[in-house]
């Protein structure tokens, strides 16, 4: 069985071919459309266009927002146009194919747990470093989406009180301090405060502070720069301060780390799991949560709504057989 997984962020609709081992057969990208009914036509376009090529049997979408429980409608996306719209139903009409909705960090949470880092897990967690902080909770290798399907929002727990402002409307979000968003902000602190002890990051983004953007933090870290290392340090900190908190209250075995941040990881982790491990409630006399990073890199989300796919195309099954 195939099945086609969709990854439908803010900035690209990106498609593919999943087989049922989690191996990415073809792919399929497009910008993504600023209006509710563009946005569905590029998402049918994708799938159209893999399946004249492939035979699959279902469609997963992973989506940058809030999804219904029975996950056949957006309630909310933040950066997409969707509003309390009943999306799986409109695209499997389009397309002739069973669609399932999933939240993104979820799905790449079910990505993990299949075929990659967190495999074979009982209770797991994944964080994704993005421009903000998405979340997925496993339990027993099922996702856990509370009571109205939007659970865990970890991103927005509450790290500094009246800290810096987020989007969500609170402020001292963990997400502030703890993203690719937050490490330019920092960055960007940083540099007015010492002005005269960057060398590359100063001089590529003099006069424009807002060129100062994560991945160009990180660049610069690695090529020596102090003030770029010292707010991945921040980063760092932050991170391991608010795995400490989720493992309090969810004890986890295993913290996958995922998202674009993730790939400068060798810049930050150790040191985050060194702050993790000190700050964790009873340090020294529990076990500690192993803290991984991603095994299937920027294909997580997408190949994990083709996982959620095959696992809905196996629960219609059985209830037609039985």
């Amino acid at each position: 069985m195939l099945a086609i997984g969709v990854d439908v962020g803010g900035t690209s609709v990106r498609a593919g071919v999943v087989d049922e081992q989690g191996s990415l057969l073809d792919t399929c990208r497009v910008a993504t459309p600023s209006g509710e009914n563009a946005l569905e036509d590029a998402i049918a376009g994708v799938i159209e266009d893999l399946r004249n090529r492939h035979e699959v049997a279902a469609v997963g979408l992973a989506v940058a927002g809030f999804v219904a429980s029975d996950r056949r409608s957006v309630m909310f996306a933040p950066h997409l146009a969707w509003r309390g719209a009943p999306v799986g139903d409109r695209i499997a009409k389009r397309v002739g194919l069973p669609v399932t909705l999933e939240h993104d960090a979820n799905a790449a949470a079910v990505g993990e747990h299949r075929f990659g880092a967190a495999r074979g897990s009982s209770v797991a967690v994944l964080v994704a470093l993005g421009t903000g902080i998405g979340a997925g909770l496993l339990l027993n290798g099922k996702i856990y989406r509370g009571a109205h399907g939007v659970a865990p929002e970890l991103g927005h727990l509450t790290v500094v009180p009246g800290g810096r402002a987020c989007p969500c409307g609170k402020y001292g979000c963990w997400e502030r301090y703890c993203s690719g968003t937050a490490l330019a902000a920092t960055a960007v602190e940083l540099l007015a405060r010492h002005p005269g002890r960057s060398t590359v990051l100063a001089r590529e983004t003099a006069g424009d502070p807002g060129s100062v953007t994560g991945r160009r933090v990180a660049g610069a870290a690695r090529d020596g720069d102090p003030v770029a290392q010292r707010a991945l340090a921040e980063l760092a900190k932050w991170l391991g301060e608010g795995l400490a908190l989720v493992a309090d209250v969810f004890d986890p075995e295993v913290m996958v780390i995922a998202g674009g941040v993730s790939e400068s990881a060798p810049l930050f982790l150790d040191e985050a799991r060194e702050h993790y491990s000190g700050l964790i409630t009873g340090a020294g006399h529990r076990p500690l949560a192993r803290i991984r990073t991603a095994q299937l890199g920027a294909d997580t989300a997408l190949v994990g709504a083709a996982a959620v796919a095959f696992e809905e195309a196996a629960e219609r099954q059985v209830g037609v057989t039985g």
